[in-house]
């Protein structure tokens, strides 16, 4: 692996550099000309997980194998910064897939922690952490009127289909090809011969029966929802959904299709869930549904209200939420759940974003320059390129295609997209590992990162379409 040579401050302690511009650091040019270094720890990490770890990682896509490298062993982080074991120092636009908003070692959010750290870890008993951060979340998202915390993104949207069954009486649920709700059974299903059919399981381990019961439409074709609807007529207890999509890369709704899922949704007495586990907070003060004008009837978070510790919460109206027990018959339970770490780095952050509201257009305005940028350097060298962006989530996909769904983001180029990606760590730009991920702006990165990143941008490029490899 190549990187930009630069090394971190010896004296770098994560948490104590203040959020102000006190990192020298950043005051360094990138290089444009890669210059190799070693990898030699990270390369001995690797080589050791393998041995123990599936794969040497602990969620696939950080292994590195669709850009053709080793990972690299993070070691940490502040602002909007990476350091890796071998010293290395990266831009980031990963931000922990999500949750850093706010940038890393935010001070007061580490002040919060180190607070509530010695109170203890975990009690397994109700805390006023916990009320507090569900006042907090019902009032900043107005369609959730209770909510219930959970560990992950995972387990909140299978607690929610599994109550929308309940609500509903009803099996079978919709979701979009390419839409990842994390990694239940039923949620690993993809369209077998096209999007009318009955599911197939994604995963081995996936039960046939589980799979005939969820089923695919195209993300921004209603019609495709219409048409399930008419074949399975009765039979549907949910839609579940990512507003913008961010696991077949940043896909977002086109104008109007939302607003006809809600009003098909209504009409059919289904029951509709916004997964919110990535917009959630990260597009608008109040998520996605602010941001397009829309409510579900139950909605899925995670990532930025654990302010990047393990964290997922369920919600919704109050007639379906009361159906969760103790209020009700529908089982969910958890012993970490409203882990008082997480609740109060989660409503720190929380209370930051929605105390300085200016955040949100201050991301608006860095990720637009990032993205004019971006383009006008691909425009110029004449590459098929489509940017999609929402707010501060965004994707580079390398096709002439307008990505509006799983199929269009299919066309991309992936290897001009390792490539590119490989050309862009070499000089210090951290981008997520995959052409079907969505990259992240935090409120750290300022003009000098935005500088740095259309630098390396413009060298990687070049770079990449001039390689053979």
């Amino acid at each position: 692996m190549i990187a930009d040579g630069v090394r971190p401050d010896s004296s770098f302690r994560p948490g104590t550099i203040s959020h102000a511009r006190r990192d020298k650091s950043r005051t360094a040019a990138p290089a444009t000309t890669p210059t190799p270094v070693k990898q030699t720890k990270s390369k001995k990490l690797f080589e050791r997980a393998k041995k123990i770890i599936p794969g040497g990682v602990n969620s696939p896509v950080r292994a590195f194998r669709n850009v053709g490298l080793n990972p690299p062993f993070i070691k940490k982080a502040n602002r909007a910064y990476l350091w890796d074991a071998d010293g290395n120092r990266f831009v980031d636009y990963v931000g922990s897939w999500g949750p850093m908003i706010l940038g890393h070692a935010h001070p007061k959010i580490s002040r919060v922690l180190r607070q509530t750290l010695n109170h203890g870890t975990s009690f397994g008993a109700p805390t006023d952490l916990e009320v507090n951060m569900a006042e907090l979340i019902t009032r900043l998202m107005p369609s959730v009127e209770m909510v219930r915390m959970v560990n992950s993104g995972t387990e909140a949207t299978m607690s929610a289909i599994r109550l929308a069954r309940a609500y509903t009486g009803r099996e079978k649920i919709i979701k979009f090809e390419g839409g990842y709700h994390g990694h239940a059974d039923a949620f690993l299903i993809r369209a077998g011969s096209g999007a009318m059919t009955h599911g197939t399981p994604d995963s081995p381990g996936v039960t046939k029966s589980t799979a005939s019961d969820t089923l695919n439409a195209r993300f921004n074709d209603a019609g495709s929802v219409r048409e399930l609807l008419r074949i399975h007529a009765g039979s549907i207890a949910a839609l579940i959904i990512e507003p913008v999509a961010g696991n077949m890369g940043c896909v977002p709704p086109k104008p109007g299709f939302l607003q006809e899922l809600r009003e098909i949704c209504t009409s059919k007495k289904i029951v509709l869930i916004l997964d919110e586990v990535i917009t959630g907070f990260r597009v608008a003060p109040g998520g996605a549904q602010e941001k397009f004008g829309i409510r579900g009837d139950l909605t899925t978070l995670g990532k930025i209200i654990g302010g990047g510790l393990p964290v997922g919460a369920y919600g919704g109206k109050k007639q379906i939420m009361e159906l969760v027990s103790p209020s009700g018959p529908v089982y969910q339970a958890g012993t970490l759940s409203g882990n008082p770490l997480a609740m109060a780095a989660g409503r720190e952050t929380l209370s930051i974003l929605s105390r300085q509201p200016s955040i949100y257009s201050r991301l608006e305005r860095r990720s637009k320059e990032l993205e004019a940028g971006l383009r006008e350097c691909l425009q110029r060298l004449g590459v098929a390129h489509q940017i999609n962006r929402a707010g501060s989530m965004f994707t580079l996909f390398f096709t002439g295609h307008e990505v509006v769904d799983y199929a269009t983001a299919k066309t991309s180029d992936t290897g001009i997209f390792a490539r590119y990606f490989r050309e862009m760590l070499a000089r210090g730009i951290y981008l997520p590992p995959s052409q079907f991920e969505a990259a992240f702006v935090s409120a750290a990165h300022g003009d000098l990162e935005i500088e740095r990143t259309l630098r390396a941008h413009r060298a990687a490029l070049a770079a990449a379409l001039s390689s053979k490899k």
